[in-house]
């Protein structure tokens, strides 16, 4: 596994990920990185790059449901910070694609017989979308370009569809869109996400532990 995910890059990905989803810019908060979301899923997060203290009395202060810590590290690390009413939740792999020759992130593949690929530039978002013939979604992805990172966020093959290169295709229609070629490119995968990524070239620079409220303190 690489090495330790910094603050720069930790910062980057949270500012390109809200640009591309919508939601309010990162804001430095405790050491760590906090964005209001304020949705019925979620009301805020903090994202920090090592367990410093001000993770630590987060943890201790905050007693509302929906708010979420995370930690660019291993699980152990980020509980180990934390009061026993925080509960693990999920552990992600933060990704970053290597040199255009090795891993081609952005080469533009095949679309299967059957379905039909469309991409929709808005801005620095990019969605593409992998349709049937009657236009049922079959698969989509989107990635949000700035001046310090490309990054693919929400690549979802519906599962009716998988195992057939959808992912592929819509990472690499992504990819076309990046317009700098030397902007790093990285995204967060999950665990069934992350081999789909390692075949086509990516590596692992690190995890994000991320811990919800199991109960409020009393």
């Amino acid at each position: 596994m690489g090495g330790r995910v910094t603050a720069c890059v930790a910062r980057a990905w949270l500012t390109a990920r809200s640009i591309g989803r919508g939601l309010p810019l990162p804001v430095a908060d405790r050491g760590g990185f906090r964005v209001d979301t304020m949705s019925e899923k979620e009301q805020r997060r903090w994202v920090f790059a090592e367990p410093l203290e001000g993770l630590a009395a987060l943890g201790r202060e905050i007693t509302a449901p929906l708010h979420f810590l995370k930690l660019c590290g291993p699980p152990e690390a980020l509980m180990a910070q934390l009061p026993d009413w925080w509960e693990l939740q999920s552990i992600g792999f933060f990704m970053q694609a290597g040199d255009e020759g090795l891993a081609p992130a952005g080469r533009a593949r095949p679309v299967p017989a059957g379905y039909r690929l469309e991409v929709i530039q808005d801005g620095a978002v990019t969605q593409a979308r992998v349709v049937t013939e009657t236009g049922e979604l079959a698969a989509s992805g989107f990635a949000a370009e700035t001046a310090d990172q490309f990054v693919y966020d929400r690549i979802v093959t519906e599962d009716a569809h998988q195992r057939r290169g959808l992912g592929s295709v819509v990472m690499g229609a992504l990819g076309q869109a990046r317009r700098n070629p030397s902007t790093p490119q990285v995204l967060v995968a999950t665990d069934d996400g992350r081999a789909l990524y390692e075949r086509l070239g990516w590596s692992v620079m690190g995890l994000l532990s991320t811990a919800e409220l199991r109960s409020p303190k009393v």
